[in-house]
């Protein structure tokens, strides 16, 4: 499929590439979809790519102007960096640096038309930044946490069943007579990194045995001996966070980012739908 754009002609390899880089997530998303089904749509939406940037590119060498040498100086270095850092030893030519330039050059002129494009983009009102809290709250929902530590003895080749139990029953008889649960932490856990702090956690994050037990704490409880497939627990929770919503003033910055960055896609797609209407598109 080589298309024609304008004057200016897309070929079918690039249209392809696009594919490529488009494919992971895409697959993802249509993975319920017949594969010849998703592979045409896949290279349509490829060919509509191409083409919508093909338009771009041409308009916004239409519109004309200087980009500082600057810019492109310091967009060229960063490019540069970026390909050291991504392993990319290779030098490159005169030749090649001087077309990187001319591709950044041309970037540079694609975002300058889309900023003019979207100039009258504003912040969005204030009931809509309401509506969209109210049609999203589910978003917007924090989980149950609890903030817990454990004494724990492992039950593996190094330590056995019985060992392990009785080791746990030491720790559990000392805290009952008063001793601090971090002191017991440093005397007899595998795991006394931190006093046994295991920081704030919400369910999926330990072992259902686990979690049985410290989700059903109260902030300040400790637990009697319990097991899991590691071994045996002493758990103590600090603290507990419920599940909530934030509130509208604690997301609002999101929503505007969010609403206004659907306004410029908006903007971006009837300043587009203009240029097709305007072009002359072919098939080769």
């Amino acid at each position: 499929m080589v298309l024609k754009v304008n004057e200016e002609v897309v070929q079918d390899s690039a249209i392809r590439a696009e594919a490529e880089r488009m494919r992971p997530s895409y697959e993802e998303a249509f993975s319920e979809m017949a594969p010849a089904a998703r592979e045409e749509q896949l290279l349509d939406w490829s060919r509509e790519n191409m083409i919508e940037r093909a338009l771009l590119r041409q308009e916004a060498h239409r519109r004309g102007g200087q980009i500082p040498q600057g810019d492109i100086d310091s967009a060229f270095e960063r490019a540069m960096k970026q390909r050291a850092n991504e392993g990319q030893a290779d030098k490159l030519s005169e030749r090649q640096q001087e077309d990187l330039k001319k591709e950044i050059e041309l970037q540079l002129r694609i975002e300058r038309l889309i900023e003019e494009v979207c100039e009258g983009v504003g912040e969005p009102a204030q009931g809509d930044i309401e509506q969209y809290y109210e049609q999203n709250k589910g978003r917007f929902k924090t989980v149950e946490l609890v903030r817990a530590a454990h004494i724990v003895k492992y039950v593996n080749w190094l330590t056995d069943e019985k060992n392990a139990y009785e080791a746990i029953c030491k720790a559990q008889d000392e805290l009952r007579k008063g001793t601090l649960f971090e002191q017991l932490v440093a005397k007899y856990s595998d795991c006394p990194e931190n006093g046994g702090d295991l920081g704030y956690i919400s369910r999926g994050q330990m072992v259902e045995e686990f979690e049985d037990v410290a989700f059903n704490l109260s902030a300040g409880q400790t637990s009697d001996v319990f097991r899991t497939r590691f071994g045996f627990h002493i758990a103590r929770v600090y603290d507990r966070k419920p599940a909530t919503t934030k509130a509208l003033d604690q997301v609002r910055e999101e929503i505007v980012g969010e609403l206004a960055e659907q306004s410029r896609r908006a903007v971006i797609d009837n300043f587009v739908d203009a240029l097709k209407a305007e072009a002359k598109i072919e098939e080769l």
